[in-house]
C-alpha cells in the first residue's frame, strides 16, 4: 500500500504548499540579494585594490593619463560642439520626421537588397564623418526600421568612404594604396553588411514579417519640404567640419576656405524651412537670428561661437509646449535628440579618455610603447597584417588624422599591407565607437561587427602585401 504525506492536524494540504512556496520564494529573495551584494562588495574592492595600488609616480603611467585627458580635451573643443550635437539634432528629426514607412521601403529588413544596399552606401559618401559622429545618425535610422545590413552599411561607409581622406591617402601615400582604400571601403559596407543580414537571418525574417503588418502613418508634409530641412542641416553638419587640404589651390580649399560662409547660407535655408514648414513663429525665429549675427559682430574671428549659440537657440526653440500640434511635433524632435545625446554622449568620452590613456594622440604616447606597434606591424606577414586591422579598430582616428600617423609608421618599417588593413579598420571603428554600438545593436551582434571589420581587414591587407608589398 502507497503511503500518502501526512498534514499536520488541523492543516489542510493546499495550507502546507502554500507554506513551503512561501519559504522557497523567501530562499530565493535572500539568494539573490546576497549575490547581489557580493557584486557590490567585489565592485567595491576591485575599485579600492586599483586606486590603491595605482602606479603614481611612473613617468608612463603619469604621461599616459595626461594623453588620455589631453585626447578627451581635444575631443570635446573639436567634434562634440559642430560634429555631435548637428548629429544628434539630425538623428532626432529622422525618428520624428522621417515617416517609419519611407524607412522601411529604402532600408527595411524586406526592401530590395540592390536598393537598400545601395542607399546606404552611398548615404555615408556623403556624408563624410568620422566614426562617432555616425552613431546618431545610425542609431535613428535603426530604430525607424531599417534592415540591420543596410543599417551597418551605412554605419562602415560614412566614416570609411571619405572622398577627401581617399584623396589625400593617395596623393600622401601613393595612387595605389589610395585606390585600394577606396574599392576596400565600398566593398567592405556591401560584404559587411549583407554578411550581418544573413548571420543574423532569422531576427531579420521576423523583422520584415512585423514591419509588413504595421499600418502606414499619415504624411503631414510633402517629401521635398522634408528633404530641404534634411539637406540644410545635413549640409551644415558637412561643411563646417571641412578637412583643411595640404594645397591652397583646390577646389577643395575654396571650399575650406568659405566653408563659415556656405554653412550660414545653409542656416537660413534652414530657419525659412523650420518657419514656413514646422511651426516656429516668425518672431522667435527672428530673435534667434538677430542674437546669431550679433554674436558674429562681437566675435569675427571664432566663428564657432555663434555656431554655439546658433544651436544652443535652437534648442529652446522646440523644447516648447503648447496646444497646436506643431508644437509637440517640435517638442518630440527635441526629446529624441536629447534622448540620442544621453545615451551616446557619456560613452564616447569615456570610450576616448581610455583610447587616450592606452594608446594616446597622434604623435604622442600612451601607456603602450609606440616602438611596439611599429614592431608588430613591420612586414606583411599575418600577425602584422591582423595586429594592424586589430590596433586601428580600438585606436580613435578624426576625420584625415590616418593618413600623417601612417606615413610615420611606414617610415619606421611598417609594410603596405598592414597600412591598408589600418586603413580599412581604423576610421570606421574605434573603441568609443562600440561602446555606443553595443548600446543600439547590443553584444553580440556589436562582437560580430567588429570581428568581420577586422578579420575582412587583415586578409584584404594581407593580399594587397603580397603583391604590392
Amino acid at each position: 500500500m502507497k503511503l500518502l504525506p501526512q498534514t499536520p492536524v488541523g492543516q489542510t494540504p493546499e495550507a502546507g504548499a502554500g507554506r513551503f512556496s512561501r519559504i522557497q520564494a523567501g530562499l530565493r529573495h535572500g539568494l539573490a540579494r546576497w549575490r547581489e551584494d557580493w557584486k557590490v562588495l567585489a565592485a567595491i574592492t576591485s575599485v579600492f585594490v586599483l586606486i590603491y595600488y595605482l602606479p603614481l609616480g611612473n613617468r608612463r603611467f603619469d604621461n599616459a593619463v595626461i594623453e588620455g585627458l589631453y585626447l578627451a580635451q581635444w575631443y570635446a573643443q573639436e567634434h562634440v560642439l559642430l560634429c555631435l550635437i548637428p548629429a544628434f539634432f539630425i538623428a532626432g528629426g529622422i525618428s520624428v520626421f522621417v515617416s517609419q514607412a519611407s524607412v522601411m521601403r529604402y532600408l527595411g529588413a524586406g526592401a530590395p537588397k540592390v536598393l537598400a544596399y545601395g542607399v546606404a552606401s552611398v548615404s555615408g559618401t556623403i556624408l563624410a564623418v568620422c566614426s562617432c559622429t555616425v552613431l546618431p545618425l545610425f542609431a535613428g535610422i535603426y530604430r525607424m526600421g531599417a534592415g540591420l545590413g543596410p543599417a551597418v552599411a551605412f554605419l562602415y561607409s560614412g566614416p570609411a568612404i571619405n572622398v577627401l581622406a581617399i584623396i589625400l591617402t593617395a596623393s600622401v601615400l601613393g595612387p595605389e594604396l589610395g585606390l585600394a582604400r577606396a574599392i576596400g571601403a565600398i566593398g567592405f559596407s556591401l560584404v559587411i553588411g549583407l554578411l550581418m543580414h544573413v548571420i543574423f537571418i532569422k531576427e531579420e525574417r521576423e523583422k520584415s514579417r512585423l514591419q509588413a503588418t504595421l499600418p502606414t502613418p499619415e504624411v503631414t508634409r510633402p517629401l521635398w519640404q522634408n528633404g530641404i530641412y534634411f539637406a540644410a542641416m545635413v549640409g551644415m553638419l558637412v561643411f563646417v567640419n571641412w578637412g583643411k587640404p595640404q594645397t591652397d589651390s583646390t577646389l577643395w580649399a575654396l571650399i575650406y576656405q568659405s566653408r563659415w560662409l556656405i554653412t550660414a547660407g545653409l542656416a537660413v535655408v534652414f530657419g525659412l524651412s523650420l518657419v514656413r514648414w514646422f511651426g516656429i513663429p516668425w518672431g522667435e525665429m527672428a530673435g534667434l537670428a538677430a542674437v546669431t549675427g550679433l554674436t558674429v559682430l562681437l566675435t569675427p574671428h571664432r566663428p564657432t561661437i555663434p555656431f554655439v549659440v546658433g544651436v544652443a537657440g535652437l534648442a529652446v526653440l522646440i523644447n516648447r509646449s503648447g496646444d497646436r500640434p506643431a508644437d509637440d511635433e517640435l517638442a518630440e524632435w527635441w526629446r529624441q535628440s536629447w534622448g540620442f545625446a544621453k545615451q551616446i554622449l557619456p560613452l564616447l568620452l569615456a570610450g576616448v579618455l581610455i583610447s587616450g590613456f592606452l594608446l594616446g594622440r597622434p604623435g604622442h604616447e600612451g601607456l603602450i610603447p609606440s616602438t611596439w606597434v611599429a614592431w608588430a606591424v613591420g612586414g606583411n606577414s599575418l600577425w602584422a597584417n591582423f595586429v594592424a586591422s586589430f590596433l586601428g579598430a580600438f585606436m580613435y582616428f578624426a576625420t584625415l588624422t590616418e593618413v600623417p600617423i601612417l606615413q610615420g609608421l611606414l617610415g619606421s618599417g611598417m609594410g603596405k599591407g598592414p597600412a591598408l588593413a589600418l586603413l580599412l579598420a581604423g576610421p570606421a571603428l574605434s573603441l568609443p565607437n562600440m561602446l555606443v554600438i553595443r548600446s543600439i545593436l547590443g553584444a553580440q551582434k556589436t562582437v560580430v561587427f567588429v570581428t568581420l571589420v577586422i578579420m575582412m581587414a587583415t586578409i584584404s591587407g594581407l593580399i594587397y602585401g603580397t603583391f604590392f608589398g
